[in-house]
C-alpha cells in the first residue's frame, strides 16, 4: 500500500503528518512529502488516520 497525496488539493494543515509522522512531512513552506514509497504493515493504522483526518480530502490509499 502507498499514499498518494494530490497535490493541488492539499492546503498544508498537517494534521495528516501529525497522525503518520514515519510517513508524512510538512514544510515550512506548507508543502508534503511521502516519507515512504510503501507503507509498512506497522505504520498502516497511521496512514489510514491521515488519510481520514484530512479536512480537503486530498490524500488516498492505493494498493
Amino acid at each position: 500500500m502507498r499514499i498518494i497525496v494530490d497535490e493541488a488539493r492539499c492546503e498544508g494543515y498537517g494534521f495528516c503528518a501529525e497522525a503518520a509522522p514515519h510517513l508524512l512531512e510538512l514544510d515550512d513552506e506548507g508543502e508534503l512529502t511521502v516519507l515512504a514509497e510503501q507503507v509498512p504493515e506497522d505504520e498502516r493504522a497511521n496512514a489510514e488516520a491521515a488519510v481520514r483526518v484530512c479536512p480537503v480530502a486530498a490524500l488516498k490509499l492505493a494498493p
